[in-house]
């Protein structure tokens, strides 16, 4: 038996989701005291470094761009099947969410999507009615399909270089075609981002943005908006965070100027240490805040910024 880690790249590179991925895997297989095997079916310029993570070997069946989900689904099904996997781990990304039910119905496989623990007794605890509840999920069937919520575990170095091998599988052909893909470049997306900046209709119009791709830029961090920043055209839609938008989980999340209403909070409310500015003591976002500051953002932000900066020093 065995684990299998479906990894994915960009560029050549690995997110950290795909690293938390393979150290999850390779957790979960020192459980059960099997092997850890990561594949890979897109280009990486040293797949071995997942070794360093907890994979034992790479298989590396590198596929065109732009290939048909329903093809690396069935990749997937057939490496779990050559390697006798007992579960089957990937990211909760918006591949991951694509590939988990496919594989899970071609495995017969029970399914987790978002987990945010380890399997105990084979039970994995996942966050519902927007992370106001926990559950704890039986996964019942001799296989399992999990996919990992980014953030739920911390990626360490844990062994060298891996072997790695080329892929045998037989790839279908895909019954839809994708043309062509379009990805923002140089910018840690959200759903990966640990540290994040969003700002609101506080902020009074695009032009004043200024200062918060500057603390963004100190700090590292991603930009994020309110769905009213969105909508009226001050932000691009990918940086919409909140229950209609893009739901994260960094490490701290700064808001500038938004009120913090039910849907954007639901989008939000799983990072780790959250920061409110806001002028208006009464803004609902205080009392879901980790540390709070009541003042005029335009006031506060110049300040900040420059504390930063010298800490940054």
């Amino acid at each position: 038996m065995s684990v299998l880690i479906f990894v994915e790249s960009n560029k050549g590179k690995f997110k950290k989701s795909a690293l938390e991925a393979v150290y999850y895997g390779a957790q979960i297989a020192k459980q059960k005291g099997s092997e850890a095997i990561a594949l890979l079916c897109s280009p990486a310029d040293n797949p071995a470094e997942l070794g360093k993570y907890g994979a034992s070997k790479v298989i590396h069946q590198n596929l065109e761009s732009h290939t048909d989900n329903m093809v690396v689904a069935d990749l997937i099904k057939q490496a779990a099947d050559a390697n006798g996997a007992e579960y089957v781990i990937m990211t909760n990304s918006s591949l991951g969410k694509s590939l988990a039910g496919r594989v899970a119905i071609k495995l017969d496989a029970s399914l987790v999507s978002g987990a945010t623990s380890l399997p105990e007794s084979d039970s994995v605890s996942k966050k519902l009615f927007s992370g106001k509840a926990i559950a704890s999920i039986k996964l019942t069937a001799d296989k399992k399909v999990i996919s990992v919520m980014g953030n739920s575990v911390i990626p360490e170095e844990i062994g060298s270089d891996a072997p790695v091998e080329a892929g045998s599988y037989t790839a279908r052909t895909g019954r839809v075609t994708v043309k062509e893909s379009k990805t923002s470049d140089g910018v840690v997306p959200l759903p990966e981002a640990e540290l994040v900046v969003s700002a609101g209709r506080g902020m009074k119009g695009p032009e004043n943005w200024g200062i918060i791709d500057e603390m963004a830029g100190i700090l590292g961090a991603t930009t994020a908006c309110s769905r009213p920043v969105a909508d009226t055209g001050w932000r691009p839609h990918h940086e919409h965070v909140g229950q209609t938008g893009v739901a994260i989980r960094p490490n701290l999340y700064i808001a500038i100027g938004i009120s913090g209403a039910i849907q954007h909070l639901a989008g939000v409310n799983n990072s780790k240490t959250i920061v409110v500015i806001n002028k208006d003591p009464e803004a609902p976002f205080f009392k879901a805040a980790d540390y709070g500051v009541v003042g005029d953002l335009f006031d506060v932000v110049p300040r900040l910024n420059e504390a930063f900066r010298k800490f940054k020093q």
